[in-house]
């Protein structure tokens, strides 16, 4: 098995994306406390089958926020602890989550994780404690471990567009048409909205025309009936309105010994007393203004009895208004007041319709322009994913000829999606279908990236894909596994001189059971397992020279180590050496 862990670096050697300086694992399977510091350049960790070089990988994933079991604490021990310190000084990404989420402490991140055998988990940033979701969100910038899984993920088609998109910087322009993608979607969301709406509107319409074509045709003015039943009551009771209002006339004015007759002998009286004694209080004046009055009052009632008529055809039309009125009032409301209000009502939901249709059309006028934008902007995109797609082949392809894979091709086919009726399918990512194809063989047709079988040759795809696409990813740690699967020999050398490259611009470690491959590191860790007062325990050992060759010898000689397997293994790092 083999591993790569690598952290991105600038052409100057600095590290772009963060570097994980420093691991720190404690009683985890067989491993009791080991600390490894890494370098710069390449570093190669080695050791026998079963040493615990794969616990190593098994800790980063607990940094990753991997679910952990009990059963990884070591015996006899109550909790088990990884700790990692990176360099996040130039990783920006990490910098701005670690601000969002208040753990930024300069440019150093520590991240802990404790497994206890209750089960229990604690996990720490910065010496802050938070949940595991937040530790692989922040770490999901910063690590990315390249084994089973991501064949799987590189395997799976749908990623593939991302991968395209990544590779050939075109993430913001999708970015872009996300954006009006959206605002299509939400427009139509809303003219879809407006429909549903209208339709019960409309349906509700015919009762709206209804009711205001009964009440505007009826002419209903508020107070109408009180005004009626007055009038009615007058015309009902007209014969004795008449009748009174002459006899009141009569008894004021007009008959002999009416009151203002009596009135005339009443000022006499008065006027004789206030002759006598003037303080009597009621003067001349007095008695003339009330003979005035009664007088007054007597016409009025005269002229009121002319007018008082019974009218039985005024009478009717009351009687057929006030039936009306009463219809009304029973089925709006109660009120004149009401029935009017309904009215208005019913006027303003007419309105309403009336302008939601218009906002319909101008809806869908806004709707149509949105989609012709998205249409230009996914054919924009399409057209640079193209131009993209030939170019990643072509990378690929020469990685993939210099892993000792001379005649396979790739092709990364980019077609439209579409309907059965022709007409290109819209998505968040495009209109576009995008797809790995690769001919391992000469002779045969490309076939989907998913079906092909080699373990070995899947291997040297990832790791050709990842060499040409390890500066658009975002994380700076990424743990390669797997990475010598099925190969050796040459092909294992070559992996090697790749890695090596890779060194050059980015911190390297990689776990390797391959000589070929370990040579080309510039700093070698040995994983040894030993056993000691009835315990095993793992040991990571940084190896001088003397011990680096014995332990590509080793790698190379098996048990038995001659002194030829030494020469050998001393050529092997030479001529690795010389590659440099």
């Amino acid at each position: 098995m083999t591993i790569l862990i690598y952290c991105e670096q600038n052409s100057d050697g600095a590290v772009e994306k963060g570097m994980l300086r420093e691991l720190n694992i404690k009683n985890l399977a067989i491993i009791d406390n080991v600390t490894i510091s890494f370098r710069e350049g390449m570093d190669v960790i080695t050791g026998e089958t079963g040493a615990g070089k794969s616990i190593i990988i098994g800790a980063v994933n607990l940094l990753l926020g991997e679910r952990a079991s009990s059963d990884i604490v070591r015996s006899s021990e109550e909790a088990a602890t990884v700790e990692a310190l990176f360099d996040v000084g130039n990783n920006e990404r990490v910098r701005e989550a670690l601000t969002r989420e208040h753990l930024l402490d300069g440019d150093e991140l520590i991240m802990k994780r404790i497994v206890s055998r209750s089960g229990k988990n604690r996990v720490y940033i910065n010496g802050s404690l938070v949940n595991l979701s937040t530790l692989a969100k922040i770490s999901e910038s910063l690590v990315n471990i390249c084994g089973q899984h991501e064949h799987q993920e590189l395997l799976n088609k749908d990623n593939h567009i991302d991968i395209l998109d990544e590779f050939g910087n075109l993430m913001a322009v999708r970015e872009e048409y996300g954006k009006a993608y959206r605002r299509y979607l939400a427009l139509s969301r809303r003219l879809e909205e407006l429909k549903k709406t209208d339709e019960e509107k409309r349906r509700h319409r015919g009762l709206l025309d209804f009711q205001l074509k009964e009440i505007e045709g009826a002419g209903v003015i508020p107070g109408e009936d009180t005004a009626l039943d007055d009038e009615k009551k007058i015309i009902t009771n007209a014969k004795r309105l008449r009748e009174w209002s002459n006899e009141a006339y009569q008894l004021l004015y007009q008959r002999e010994g009416s009151i203002l007759e009596e009135f005339d002998t009443v000022k006499g009286l008065i006027a004789e007393i206030s002759a006598i004694d003037p303080a009597l209080g009621v003067t001349k004046g007095d008695c003339e203004s009330l003979s005035i009055g009664i007088e007054e009052m007597a016409l009025t009632l005269r002229d009121y009895a002319q007018t008082v008529s019974y009218d039985e055809e005024r009478l009717e039309a009351i009687e057929q208004r006030l039936e009306v009125l009463r219809s009304l009032k029973r089925k709006y409301g109660g009120t004149l007041e009401q029935v009017v209000a309904t009215m208005n009502d019913a006027k303003e939901e007419l309105d309403s319709l009336s302008t939601r249709e218009t906002e319909m059309v101008e809806l869908s006028e806004e709707i149509e322009a949105a989609r012709e934008d998205v249409k230009a902007r996914a054919r924009d995109l399409s057209d640079r994913r193209k131009e993209a797609a030939a170019t990643l082949a072509s990378a690929i392809e020469s990685e993939i000829h210099a892993l000792m894979m001379k005649n396979t091709r790739c092709d990364v086919r980019v077609s439209i999606r579409r309907k059965d009726d022709g007409i290109a399918v819209l998505t968040a990512k495009g209109m576009d279908d995008v797809e790995f194809y690769l001919s391992p063989n000469v002779g045969e047709e490309p076939r989907p990236l998913s079906r092909i079988a080699s373990g070995g040759e899947l291997s040297r795809i990832v790791l050709a894909m990842k060499k040409v696409l390890s500066k658009t990813g975002g994380v700076g740690t990424i743990i390669f596994d797997e990475v010598d699967s099925g190969i050796g020999g040459a092909t294992a050398e070559v992996v090697g001189q790749k890695l090596k490259d890779v060194s050059r611009h980015h911190q390297v470690i990689c776990i390797t059971h391959l000589p070929q491959i370990a040579c080309y590191g510039e700093t070698h860790y040995c994983v040894e397992k030993r056993v000691a007062g009835e315990r095993t325990r793992t040991e990571v050992r940084l190896l001088s020279e003397p011990d680096r060759l014995e332990e590509i010898s080793r790698m190379l000689g098996g048990v038995e180590v001659t002194d030829a397997t030494r020469r050998h293994a001393g050529e092997m790092l030479k001529s690795a050496r010389s590659d440099n």
